[in-house]
């Protein structure tokens, strides 16, 4: 999914601020909301990737200006309304205001994608190049990777795709790499040479050159 929150590569966001011995809780409600967001999954209520895809579903001004936990207090209480398992007005009810939810699901986002053959279609030092999709639903693959040539690095087996795993309840499992990105062919000659970006990346994201 394009959105604000694939921020790879991106810049203009000002400095990073590293906070020393940061603790994992600056308040009691995020411990609050890590412990709910493990109850849900324990339940099997949603999966990894279903929950990513309704942070992803923030408005992006919500995304932007609210803190780590905030965005998965948003993606549990989305879900929870999404499932019919509690009721906005329930929701604000008890908070005493407005609750802000994520954007409604877009319908049919779900990919068709096939499951990986007996054999991955690619081997430790081949070239690939990304391939320049933008789809409408959830994926894990990076926008500053997409049309650029790498090197697989590592093949590290068969996975869920995410694209579909986030949608549908089917199964589809391709086999996973490692590819390696020259910083050059990422961000251009101003780019260190000594610099390369690892990226993993399921193999429907991948063609040969």
């Amino acid at each position: 999914m394009n959105g604000v929150h694939d921020l790879g590569g991106m810049d203009g966001f000002g400095v990073v601020d590293v906070e020393p011995n940061e603790p994992v809780f600056h308040h009691g409600w995020e411990r609050v909301v890590f412990g709910l967001v493990a109850a849900m999954s324990a339940q099997r209520l949603s999966n990894t990737h279903t929950f990513r895809h309704a942070i992803e579903r923030m408005d992006p001004t919500h995304y932007l200006g609210s803190p780590y936990y905030e965005h998965w207090l948003t993606a549990l209480a989305s879900l929870l309304v999404e499932k019919g398992l509690v009721s906005r007005a329930d929701l604000e009810a008890r908070a005493g205001g407005r609750v802000p939810l994520s954007q409604p699901l877009r319908p049919g986002t779900a990919l068709p994608a096939a499951a990986s053959a007996a054999a991955p279609r690619f081997a430790v030092g081949s070239q690939v190049v990304v391939c320049n999709v933008h789809p409408l639903g959830h994926t894990r693959c990076p926008r500053y990777v997409r049309g650029r040539r790498g090197v697989v690095a590592r093949l590290d087996g068969v996975f869920q795709l995410p694209d579909v795993a986030a949608h549908a309840r089917e199964r589809c499992e391709q086999y996973a790499y490692t590819v390696r990105f020259e910083g050059r062919e990422l961000w251009g000659d101003a780019a260190d040479g000594a610099v390369a970006v690892y990226v993993d990346l399921w193999e429907s994201y991948l063609e040969a050159p």
